[in-house]
Formats: structure tokens, sequence, C-alpha cells
């Protein structure tokens, strides 16, 4: 899923472009709407059905619903709003297209399929706040039933929320083995000063060690990385603390909202950006400026 991500003093208004594809072999209403979302527990969750917040008052669409032919698509034109008075702070929120099934004959169930474009709007005065995160213990653990895992733990130090993704890989093991890149395991979300954990879990004939792990992990561009020295225990067991040999990290370079593809049963969704922002000016009239692309995060 990708993401719209900005930063909007208030009295601010912008424009988002949503291409919807319809790739099954039939012809699909397709509903589309705004709807509420949050981020708790170190995820981002989705309101049920159309729940608002917000957010989703300051965002219009100038169509509900496209009817789009099998393997054709559809233009929506989505409006972001955000009033003068609108307090500090960032927003949640998605786009939906859903689509309806037909039961099947003698069944009763309707299915229900949805891809959403995710929203994170901060609202303030100046520029964008940098989005920054850390690195903090790395834990090697094994299940009970023999696969091991390292988990990251991860503090959000900037003033954007942060959706992780990343890599860990293990080198110079017993006779210099190596193993990995292994993925960490995605929807990790964390709020501005927000802790949380990412998790890799690893193939369970991987020997105990010693191991160098090199965790990388990235939110948009901001990049960090950490190698340890680690040995994993048991089964059923949590292993010591790994031991740091050191850390990097990668400038930041600000990122403005993005374009987005999903792909989900049969259905996609193509978010383009506008090309100038517009604001009222002191006098009544309006005023036009350009905003950089860029890409923050890779939520």
């Amino acid at each position: 899923m990708r993401y719209i991500v900005d930063h909007l003093p208030p009295g601010t208004t912008i424009k988002r472009q949503l291409l919807v594809t319809n790739r099954t072999d039939e012809t699909r209403r397709i509903d589309v709407y705004p709807a509420a979302a949050t981020v708790e527990g170190s995820e981002f969750k989705f309101g049920e059905g159309h729940a608002a917040n917000e957010l989703t008052s300051w965002i219009t669409l100038d169509k509900s619903a496209v009817e789009v032919e099998a393997g054709g698509e559809a233009r929506v034109l989505a409006t972001i709003t955000v009033p003068p008075p609108a307090s500090r702070g960032e927003r949640y929120g998605v786009i939906w297209a859903s689509a309806t099934s037909a039961p099947r004959p003698g069944g009763e169930i309707t299915q229900i399929h949805r891809v959403g474009v995710r929203i994170y709007l901060d609202i303030g005065p100046g520029g964008e706040p940098v989005s920054d995160f850390s690195i903090g213990e790395l834990r090697p653990a094994r299940g009970p039933e023999g696969v091991p895992s390292v988990t990251a733990q991860v503090t959000n130090t900037g003033g954007r929320a942060i959706d992780l993704t990343g890599t860990v890989a293990l080198t110079d093991g017993p006779a210099g083995s190596r193993a990995g890149p292994f993925p960490v395991g995605q929807g990790v979300t964390l709020p501005p000063g927000g802790s949380g954990q990412v998790i890799a879990r690893l193939p369970a004939e991987l020997p105990n060690g010693p191991w160098k792990i090199e965790v990388n992990l990235e939110s948009g561009l901001v990049k960090r990385s950490i190698t340890a020295q680690i040995q994993f225990p048991e089964a059923g067991q949590v292993g010591k603390r790994g031991s740091v040999i050191s850390r990097m990290t990668s400038a930041w370079t600000v990122g403005a909202a993005i374009a987005g593809l999903l792909l989900l049963t049969g259905l996609a969704v193509l978010v383009r950006r506008s090309r100038q922002h517009v604001r009222p000016s002191a006098c009544g009239g309006r005023r036009a400026h350009r905003r950089p692309a860029g890409s923050h995060p890779v939520r």
C-alpha cells in the first residue's frame, strides 16, 4: 500500500488524482470514499466501514462511485482542504476503492474487496518536521519449534509517523558461513515519540552461531543500520542482547506526497499528485506554489 504524505499549513488546499483500474474480467461498480485511521500499538489501524474523523471531513471526492469495464480505468479527484483554524499535529486516514461481489447461487455471503491509499497529513506552520528513528536493542531468540528470530527495538525520534521495512543479514558464522538477507516483518508503524519492535524470522536450520548480524531498516528516505554480534539460544529461549559493533545513518531528505500504486483482489488505485498547491493570498486571491516531490515513508 502506498500513501499521500504531506505537511500543510492551515488554510491550504491540495489535490490528488486517483486512477482506479479494474483488473478483473467483468465490469465492476467501485465505490470511492475517505475513512478514518489511527496509529495505535505500532500499527496503522483502519476504521470500520465509512468511519469518520477530522481528516475525512476535510476530504472531498468528485465522484463517489465509478463503473469500470473489465481491464478499464477511471479517474477520481481528491481534494483536501485544511481549515484555517486547524490545530498543529498529524492526522491519519485512507481513501478506499471498494467493490462488492454478488453472492454465489444458493449462497448468502457477499464479498467486499477494498484497496486504499493511506494518508499521513501533518498540520502546522513552517517546514515539514524531520522524520527520524533510532535502532536500539537487538535480541535473538528461538521459538518452541526451533525457529530463530531477531527482534530490534526501534524508537521514532522525529516529528512524523514512520512505517518500517528492512532486512537482516548474517555473516562470520560457524566456518565463515553467511545467511540472508531476510526481510523483517511488515506492518510496524510508529507515531512521533513512539517505540516498538520489528522482527525478522529466520530458517530453522540456522546454527546458533556466533554470528555478526547487520540490521538495515528504512522509512521512506530515512535509513538506519546497526551491526552486532549475536548468539542464538536453544529452542524455546530468548538469547542475550546483541553486542553492538557499529551504527550507520543516512542523510535525511525532506519528503512530500508521493504517487502510490495499489494492487489487490483484481483492483488497483493510482494516486497522482497535482502540480500545484493552492493557498489563499493575503488579499483574498489565489496563489500557487510548487513543492518538491519525494517519498516518506515507504508506508
